[in-house]
C-alpha cells in the first residue's frame, strides 16, 4: 500500500485503562514520642495491592430526524435508551446539539473522473471549512488516486488547509478504500477526550480502481476508530443506466454502518449545498455515552441499539447511528 507522507498512529475507540490505587502506608510516621511495633514494621513492608478498573466509555453520536427528513431538537435523556447486543445500559453521558470537538479527515478524489471542475469544487470545500470548523475542532486534508497522500495533517488553521486545496494532484486511478482505511487510522490517533467525534469526509464517485484494500478492511477500520463516514457521491453521467454502482452502493452502505451519509451531487454546483447537508447533520447531533459491560478478553463485534423509550414515537422519528464497535478497539 503507497502512500506519502501520512503518519498512521494505533487505533484508539475508548478510553485507556484508569488505574486507581489505595493511599500507600510506606513512610507514615508513628506518633511522636512511640516505638513502632514488629507487626507495624512488617504492615508497613507488605505489598499494597494494585487495582485496575477499566473505564471503557463508548460514545455514540445520534441524528434523529422526523417523517420529513428535518432535525428533531430539545429531546432529553430521558427520552432515549441505549442497548449493547441488545442488553440494555445506563446512560452515563448525554448531550443535545452537541458542542463536542471533531476530528474531520476531509479526502477528495483526485482522479480524472472526479475533477471536471475544481474550482467549484475547491471553492465548495472552502466554504465547508470555513462554515464548520471550530477552535476545538481539528481538519486533515488528504487526496487520493493513484495513491493517498496527506497534504495537510490535523489543524484547525483554516489558511492552512485553503492552502492545501490548492495542492491537489490529479491521477488516473482511484484508490477509494485506501483513503477510507488509511483516513479512519489517522482518525483513530486522535484523542479521545471529551467524547470527541471523529468524521471522515469523501468527496469521490464511488469508483475504486486499484488493488490495495478492500471494502470489508476499509469499513471495519472506520468502525474500529468510531469515524462517521459521509461521502458526496460524484454522478460521471446522470442517465447512464450502464454505469458501475457497486462502489455507491457500497458507500451507501459504510455510511449507514457508521453512522453517517451520502449526497449525489450531479452539477458540481451542487458540491456547496451537499457539504451544507454534512455542516448541518454534525451540527445537530445528539451525543450519548455508556459504559461498556466487562465480558473479559475478546474482539467481537458489538452490536449497538438506540431506540425512543416511547413507543408511539419510534414510528414517528428516524434514529441514524453506528451499528456497533469491536471490543478490543482502543
Amino acid at each position: 500500500m503507497r502512500l506519502a507522507g501520512l503518519v498512521v498512529g494505533a487505533a484508539l475507540l475508548m478510553q485507556a485503562p484508569v488505574v486507581r490505587r489505595p493511599p500507600s502506608v510506606k513512610g507514615v510516621q508513628a506518633p511522636q514520642g512511640a516505638e513502632a511495633t514488629q507487626s507495624d514494621q512488617s504492615a508497613g513492608q507488605q505489598q499494597v495491592p494494585t487495582i485496575r478498573v477499566e473505564t471503557r466509555l463508548v460514545n455514540v453520536a445520534l441524528n434523529v430526524v422526523d417523517a420529513k427528513g428535518a432535525p428533531v431538537g430539545g429531546l432529553e435523556r430521558d427520552d432515549f435508551e441505549i442497548l449493547e447486543d441488545g442488553r440494555l445500559q445506563k446512560l452515563a453521558i448525554f448531550e443535545k446539539e452537541s458542542a463536542t470537538p471533531l476530528s474531520i479527515v476531509l479526502a477528495i478524489d483526485a482522479s480524472e473522473s472526479v475533477l471536471r471542475d475544481e474550482r467549484l469544487e475547491k471553492n465548495a470545500a472552502r466554504h465547508f471549512v470555513r462554515a464548520l470548523l471550530r477552535d476545538q475542532d481539528e481538519l486533515a486534508l488528504m487526496d487520493f488516486a493513484d495513491t493517498v497522500r496527506e497534504i495537510v495533517p490535523f489543524t484547525n488553521q483554516k489558511k492552512r488547509i485553503e492552502s492545501g486545496l490548492n495542492d491537489l494532484q490529479r491521477g488516473d486511478a482511484t484508490a477509494l478504500y485506501d483513503a477510507i482505511y488509511l483516513g479512519s487510522q489517522r482518525l483513530a490517533g486522535t484523542s479521545a477526550a471529551g467524547g470527541r467525534r471523529r468524521v471522515l469526509v469523501l468527496i469521490t464517485d464511488g469508483g475504486d480502481t486499484v488493488k490495495g484494500s478492500r471494502y470489508g478492511q476499509a469499513v471495519e477500520e472506520a468502525q474500529r476508530a468510531g469515524a462517521m463516514v459521509y461521502s458526496i457521491i460524484i454522478v460521471p453521467i446522470a442517465a447512464d443506466a450502464g454505469r458501475n454502482v457497486a462502489g455507491e452502493h457500497a458507500l451507501i452502505q459504510m455510511a449507514s454502518d457508521t453512522g453517517g451519509k451520502y449526497y449525489y451531487v450531479e452539477d458540481p454546483k451542487d458540491l456547496e449545498p451537499a457539504f451544507a447537508h454534512v455542516s448541518d447533520d454534525l451540527r445537530t447531533q445528539y451525543v450519548l455515552g455508556y459504559y461498556a459491560p466487562q465480558r473479559g478478553a475478546d474482539n467481537s463485534f458489538r452490536k449497538i441499539t438506540v431506540r425512543m423509550k416511547d413507543k408511539t414515537l419510534r414510528d414517528q422519528y428516524q434514529l441514524r447511528y453506528r451499528s456497533g464497535y469491536y471490543a478490543d478497539a482502543r
